[in-house]
């Protein structure tokens, strides 16, 4: 049976690159989503076609009844998984921090910390030898803005994968002598449509010159990141981050 991932908000972007080379690689891989249903569909068809092995399942992660449904839908369908990549994450319109209001901060931290949580724990249930699992290896798509802030843009979202690092951290030495790994990947200016969802989708022309690479980042570049922390290469890593934000 190949090692089962599931990958969060793995419709587009980020989580989709690391959905189709995970699936290069021998993974059977879940791709959750919560509105890319047509997204997500051609993305496990193409998959499939290529002789990998996915499936597609619907779940908002800021919702604990959705992770726990998406998780359980997982074990009936193929097993118990082997890694998890939280990587669901949400943004919104740019904006200062006297401008942003209850609505909106709970929204950003429902599924950037809560969701976060959420699906952590349920990967922790059942890859932890505590609970009779046979371990496995957690990936958090964190981001440069929890160290850079992104001030006048996003900081309640650079706050929320503020928690993400932290979290990450924590988790890593809650279960480590259980057979978990927890590491995290901080990318940034990756060409992707969450820049769309901020209200500025040509963000990265904007800001290339302070870029010390001089260019955006791919997703395909961000992927590459999670395959190897949740491979047997990095095995004796745990804790860490990988930044991806081209030297800034």
């Amino acid at each position: 049976m190949k090692p089962i991932l599931l990958i969060t908000g793995g419709a587009s972007g980020i989580g989709a690159a690391t959905a189709a080379l995970a699936a290069s690689r021998g993974y059977a891989v879940c791709i959750n989503y919560r509105h890319s249903q047509e997204a997500a569909g051609k993305l496990v068809s193409r998959i499939n076609l290529c002789g990998g092995m996915a499936m597609a399942v619907q779940g908002d992660v800021g919702s604990e009844s959705d992770v726990e449904r998406i998780f359980e839908t997982v074990d009936h369908e193929w097993g118990t998984l082997l890694g998890l990549v939280n990587n669901a994450g949400t943004l919104e319109k740019q904006g200062r921090v006297d401008e942003f209001n209850g609505p909106r901060l709970e929204r950003v931290f429902r599924t950037n910390v809560l969701g976060t949580f959420f699906c952590s724990r349920q990967a922790v249930k059942r890859m932890s030898t505590k609970h009779g699992g046979r371990g496995g290896a957690i990936v958090n798509v964190s981001s440069a803005a929890a160290r850079l802030g992104a001030a006048g843009e996003y900081v309640d979202y650079a706050a929320s994968k503020g928690a993400v690092d932290t979290l990450t951290i924590g988790l890593a030495a809650e279960v480590a002598a259980e057979g978990i790994r927890v590491n995290a990947v901080r990318p940034a200016f990756i060409d992707t449509n969450i820049h769309a969802a901020g209200g500025e989708p040509n963000r990265i022309e904007r800001l290339r010159d302070i870029i010390p690479m001089r260019r955006g980042g791919r997703p395909d570049e961000v992927a590459a990141a999670v395959l190897w922390l949740l491979s047997s290469e990095a095995s004796y890593t745990t804790g860490s981050f990988v930044d991806i934000a081209g030297g800034k």
